[in-house]
């Protein structure tokens, strides 16, 4: 095999690839082989005719996609091994020449991964954020703990008020016709929740159980539904049942139920402890995206459209999977949001283009910096995220890992020591 490599534009190369005549035979051969079977000619048993009659009685090109195939298979990747060239995206074959007893000449011309000019990495200047927790903020917790803990009662008397819960059954119409999805039974529905549009829970107050009521709302001009954006509505509702919500004292004995402390003034230290750790840990990431975007933003790259098609691709799949989780799809997700496809994709390809130019930066910066990384820490990373994964044997789980995703772990702790290393050369500012 030879191979003459020829840029012929930006982040675009071409091969010329050369596989000798004997090579190509043996390729014509397996294409035979494969194929003996769906050869019919008469004289012959199926299955058993000649190579050199089948080239006779069908012409040889019948054999040639399949030989193509297999010499390209076999050739292409020894070709951009031999050459260090990285393809983004599948080549575009042309053959050259081509025949029994002649040297199978054919081109591949691919979008490679483009060069990465570094500017400045090492000393970037970023403004450090901190977050401080404000007294509002544990008392917030503390509500919301005691509203989980809330006791349901009936009220058998009495109207709704603000903060009931009213179970309501109701059903929406625009004019005198009923539209999709503004139907509900037994809803409960928390009186000052903003749970529901415009003022509809508000309408509500003073209604008595068994009352029928109509509530009278307009939709948001962008509420997501075509049909129902900026209209007026009318809401059928019947309410079935008020239930109060009777909030349990802020006291020691609510700490007792609620925690492993004796006192509400301990729960309260532990839950701003807590915001602490998870304000350090949201400023920390800010600061390494802030980093990582100031050094990608030094950094000059011509990025081809095929790479950004294709991050677009996996954010698209990572969107469909977490819709699944929730019992949806992308059709009704698009429906809903008056979305298309193609205005996601739209919407995504600054995001992707962001993080490839961001993996692109970091590996140039890998190469740079010569990062390596240990099979200590290959084995240390694959505990790590068995542990995440749980189950008894961790050992038998993280070896697992290790065989399957190893060339992930790799890049994951790259990419960790590449961030650690730009952090601790940055410089802070005001």
């Amino acid at each position: 095999m030879n191979t003459k490599v020829e840029k012929i534009e930006k982040n675009v190369v071409k091969l010329e690839i050369t596989v000798e005549a004997t090579e190509f035979n043996k390729a014509l051969e397996k294409a035979y082989k494969k194929n003996v079977k769906k050869f019919n000619v008469p004289g012959f048993r199926k299955g058993k005719v000649p190579m050199h009659i089948v080239k006779q009685y069908y012409g040889e090109g019948v054999l040639y996609e399949d030989a193509i195939n297999f010499c390209c298979d076999d050739t292409y990747p020894k070709a951009i091994g031999e050459n260090n060239i990285k393809p983004v995206d599948y080549p575009n074959v042309d053959i050259v020449e081509i025949g029994s007893g002649k040297d199978f000449v054919y081109t591949a011309t691919v979008t490679v991964t483009p060069e990465v000019e570094l500017g400045e990495y090492k000393g970037v200047e970023v403004k450090e954020v901190k977050y401080e927790v404000k007294d509002e903020e544990v008392e917030n917790e503390l509500k919301s703990m005691q509203e989980k803990n809330a006791r349901i009662e009936t009220k058998e008397d009495g109207e709704v008020e603000k903060g009931d819960i009213a179970v309501i059954d109701f059903k929406g119409f625009i004019g005198e016709e009923a539209f999709e999805g503004g139907e509900g039974k037994d809803y409960k529905l928390e009186i000052g929740s903003g749970t529901f549009i415009d003022n509809f829970e508000e309408q509500l107050i003073g209604a008595k159980k068994g009352e029928e009521k109509d509530v009278n709302v307009k939709f948001p001009e962008e509420y997501g539904k075509e049909e129902l954006n900026g209209k007026d509505a009318t809401f059928k509702v019947t309410v079935n049942e008020i239930q109060k919500k009777e909030l349990p004292a802020l006291d020691d004995e609510f700490a007792k139920e609620v925690s492993e402390f004796d006192t509400l003034e301990e729960l309260k230290a532990d839950l701003r402890k807590k915001m602490e750790e998870a304000n350090d840990l949201r400023a920390k990431r800010e600061f390494e995206e802030a980093v990582i975007n100031a050094v990608c933003d030094n950094a000059k790259i011509d990025i081809p459209s095929v790479m950004i098609d294709k991050e677009t691709d996996v954010m698209l799949q990572d969107l469909e999977m977490r819709l699944r989780y929730q019992g949806l799809d992308l059709e009704t997700y698009y429906q809903y949001t008056d979305n298309t496809e193609e205005k996601v994709r739209d919407y995504m390809k600054e995001t992707a283009e962001k993080r490839v130019k961001t993996n692109l930066v970091i590996d140039e910066i890998a190469k740079v910096e010569e990062v390596e990384v240990t099979e200590e820490e290959l084995s240390a990373k694959a505990i790590e995220m068995a542990k995440q994964y749980g189950g008894k044997d961790i050992e038998k789980t993280a070896k697992l890992i290790m065989d399957a995703q190893k060339s992930l772990l790799k890049t994951e702790i790259v990419t960790e020591k590449v961030i650690d290393m730009l952090v601790k050369n940055s410089k802070t500012v005001a």
